[in-house]
């Protein structure tokens, strides 16, 4: 066991599965001390249950990021339980498919309060913390349909997350001085039911991408969190307001 991450705490937002749930194992098995946030305790739970079962250390904390009261107790709760908060991977994020003009007000609103409102609030009460705690890291998820791809049909998604993007550069700007290091991860498809098609089966995603990507497949999970550790680590202490694409080389 590598152990990059002694007497860290790492928050994990959107942790009760996929890419969440693979970053925070990854970060408990390189010794911090991990806490998953999100909206489905039982998930959560799981995630616990996981890293506790390879020796690590992990907590839940359910939480909607889109609710400023509930970013702001996870953040307190997190320092109260664990003794601080040195990393924070914002990476809790919803898409919902179709025709711009065929989305209802309900779904763009949603997409917008998780996956942007969502990260402003926790990239706002993490900040807060850090800079009166000798800084920290944080890394945002946005993705590679936004300011480095556009896509048919993920209209509202790409919208969303193009602004984490730009919110990610803005916020490292303005915070490095605090000792705050800002950086983003941008995913293509990555083996998770986010990146199936309506009806599609991992098989047939699987035949999809021998000719859609260049790469000819989906990433791994392990490849993702790799990414984010990569970027939470002191290996990228010079790197700040990266935004990092993850995908095969879909938008090269």
């Amino acid at each position: 066991m590598s152990a990059r991450f002694t007497h860290q705490v790492a928050l994990v937002t959107g942790g009760g599965s996929g890419i969440g749930r693979a970053t925070a194992l990854a970060f408990a098995r390189e010794d911090a001390t991990v806490v998953v946030a999100g909206r489905n305790a039982g998930s959560l739970a799981r995630t616990v249950e996981l890293i506790e079962g390879e020796g690590g250390r992990a907590d839940a904390v359910p939480a909607d990021v889109s609710s400023s009261e509930d970013v702001a107790r996870l953040v307190q709760t997190t320092v109260e339980r664990h003794g601080g908060l040195h990393i924070a991977f914002n990476n809790a994020g919803v898409a919902e498919t179709g025709p711009l003009a065929d989305i209802d007000e309900a779904a763009w609103d949603r997409q917008l309060a998780v996956n942007l409102t969502g990260v402003f609030l926790c990239m706002k009460h993490e900040i807060a913390h850090m800079r009166a705690n000798g800084g920290g890291v944080i890394v945002n998820t946005a993705s590679n349909q936004g300011t480095h791809m556009r896509s048919p049909f993920l209209g509202a998604y790409a919208a969303s997350k193009a602004a984490v993007s730009v919110l990610t550069r803005a916020a490292a700007k303005e915070y490095i001085g605090d000792g705050i290091r800002i950086n983003a991860i941008s995913p293509g498809p990555i083996e998770t039911p986010m990146s199936l098609r309506p009806g599609e089966t991992e098989a047939d995603r699987a035949e999809r991408l021998k000719t859609a990507l260049p790469i000819g497949r989906a990433g791994t999970l392990d490849e993702a969190a790799a990414a984010v550790l990569w970027l939470a680590s002191p290996e990228s202490g010079f790197t700040v307001g990266h935004d990092l694409v993850l995908d095969g080389g879909a938008s090269a």
